[in-house]
């Protein structure tokens, strides 16, 4: 014949699991005589235990120790719920912004067209999302070099697309064979300024036309 399984000694409790748990000490699990208030909803003092509960039990919120160690400890009154959700939410921001940024490079030609363009719009934009710099350059290969201003163009379009989640860190320069620029993602408020100037400089920019397939000429 079988029986069926034993319980554990005690029964087992939930919340007794959950309070283990806390990292902090709350309401009932707080069995020192006496504590000492602080916080903006009280008046700052020693009170025994039972009066600071009862307090808080007023203001429909909990006593929570936030300094053990205090001779007597301290407390605060306050939606414990509340304070850990800011706290995860402190916690989150704060690993954010210690990722370590990464350069990611977006490359273009004298003639990339309008749908490459775009999609590498999306792609920089993506990247500037989560944190990353991006680096865009105009390859130029062969007599392509004498198209210069039409890659320049290029980079001050891509950097009026941008506008919004990116910060240029200077104008279009040459290095060799190529022209590029340097995009962080945007935090600061002057970018603001610097994007407006962009935006200006590409609608005054002549139209241009395609650049002649010279590039074979670099092979």
């Amino acid at each position: 014949m079988s029986f069926p399984p034993r319980p554990a000694r005690g029964g087992f409790n939930p919340r007794f699991r959950k309070e283990q748990q806390q990292e902090h000490r709350t309401n009932h699990m707080i069995k020192v005589p006496e504590v000492r208030l602080v916080g903006d909803n009280v008046q700052p003092g020693i009170f025994s235990t039972m009066e600071a509960q009862r307090i808080a039990n007023a203001q429909q919120l909990d006593l929570v120790e936030i300094s053990p160690g205090a001779n007597p400890p301290v407390c605060k009154i306050i939606d414990y719920n509340k304070f850990l959700y800011d706290e995860k939410k402190k916690k989150k921001e704060m690993k954010a912004k210690s990722k370590t940024s990464e350069v990611k490079e977006i490359r273009f030609t004298p003639n990339t067209d309008d749908h490459d363009f775009e999609f590498k719009v999306k792609h920089a934009e993506k990247f500037l999302k989560e944190g990353d710099k991006v680096k865009a350059h105009v390859q130029f290969k062969g007599r392509a070099i004498m198209f210069k201003e039409r890659g320049e163009l290029l980079l001050l379009k891509f950097a009026d697309r941008l506008k919004d989640v990116g910060a240029l860190e200077g104008l279009p320069k040459m290095e060799g064979k190529r022209m590029l620029v340097m995009f962080a993602p945007k935090t600061q408020s002057n970018s603001k300024k610097k994007a407006n100037e962009i935006g200006k400089l590409v609608k005054e920019a002549p139209a241009t036309e395609a650049v002649p397939n010279v590039e074979k000429d670099a092979e």
